[in-house]
């Protein structure tokens, strides 16, 4: 008997797949924990991935993209993106996840997120490349703030990632592309819809940036993710989002309205599972002044140098994760990526 889409939904939800790869005349896949499995032996065929469209909303025949949703038969919720390949009928499906992370299992700093979590504005920045857990963290600091303080969060996802319950928090949860065009657009939306905390699912132009920054002026607590690998990257690639005549304004605004900077990187540990490394930067006193002159170097030197626990650099968290024997020697050096400089800091020199 065939496979059918419901059973590889129900084995994503049985594995925790993050997403589900379906392609016509192909083996199903899905990844868990950001690794690429197979599932099963037999090819997807045509009456299977004909039915998963129309299912969906899609015309076989007219369609080429078409971004939707479904609920599998067990009530999870999937993102859904139907396209062709070569011709062919495929699907990639991201699990909507209503299992909320709890921010004391992630490995991340829960004391310093719970701590700009409740300040009244500014903005927050996680960070790193995809696939580094940032909607995780995301999701457990909001869902920390759900069971913590009373506060409306408005969101504006692309994609909704997780489904919030409301308890001591409201959500008003919105998705780019069905609930708003777009994140700018839903930004300055949601400062009319009477917020405490606004969580913006990406920067990643000038006019959510800049919008960003006004909605952290006028009284609200901005939390948003870039792709951005470090403490320094990150400011450069924000201010880099402004027109050339607009940087300085850009660092003017960042530097008052910028509470800190989370950045992540996931890395496979010694019992087969992924560890979450940080670099961290609460932004006061000096720093302040360093964002407003973009003195990114100065910036790095500091983190490196100071005895501060506000601030973590990557090759810090490195070191300690290797010598508690969470991850081993090559993972250690491959994760600093020069191994002359991971041994410095193995031996506790700086």
């Amino acid at each position: 008997m065939a496979i059918s889409i419901d059973d590889i939904l129900q084995a994503a939800e049985e594995h925790q797949a993050s997403d589900v790869f379906l392609q016509e005349g192909e083996v199903p896949r899905m990844k868990i924990n950001e690794q690429l499995m197979i599932f099963g032996d037999e090819n997807l065929m045509l009456p299977a991935m004909a039915g998963l469209w129309q299912a969906c909303g899609g015309d076989t025949m007219k369609d080429l993209d078409v971004d939707t949703g479904m609920v599998s038969r067990t009530g999870t919720r999937f993102r859904v993106n139907l396209h062709k390949v070569l011709g062919r009928l495929a699907a990639t499906l991201r699990r909507v996840r209503t299992d909320m992370p709890a921010l004391s299992k992630l490995g991340a700093p829960e004391w310093l997120l719970t701590r700009w979590a409740m300040q009244e504005h500014g903005m927050v920045l996680i960070t790193g490349s995809t696939g580094q857990g940032k909607s995780t963290t995301l999701a457990g600091t909001l869902h920390w703030m759900n069971q913590n303080v009373a506060r409306h969060i408005v969101t504006i996802e692309d994609p909704v990632e997780y489904i919030f319950t409301n308890n001591r928090c409201m959500f008003t949860q919105r998705e780019v592309g069905r609930d708003t065009p777009s994140f700018p657009r839903g930004l300055r939306a949601a400062m009319r819809q009477a917020p405490d905390v606004i969580f913006v699912g990406e920067i990643r132009d000038y006019e959510t940036a800049f919008t960003a920054l006004q909605a952290c002026e006028t009284g609200h607590l901005v939390i948003a993710s870039m792709h951005s690998a470090t403490v320094a990257d990150t400011m450069e690639r924000f201010v880099n989002l402004f027109p050339a005549d607009q940087v300085g304004i850009g660092l003017h605004l960042l530097s008052h309205q910028l509470v800190g900077v989370l950045c992540q990187k996931l890395v496979p540990s010694v019992d087969g599972h992924l560890t979450l490394l940080v670099e961290h930067l609460q932004n006061g006193g000096a720093v302040r002044d360093w964002i407003a002159r973009r003195a990114t170097s100065e910036i790095s030197e500091y983190m490196t140098r100071a005895n501060d626990p506000n601030c973590r650099t990557f090759l810090q968290s490195i070191a300690v994760a290797y010598e508690q024997g969470i991850i081993d020697e090559p993972t250690a050096i491959a994760a600093v990526g020069n191994e002359a400089e991971f041994r410095r800091a193995a031996r506790g020199i700086s």
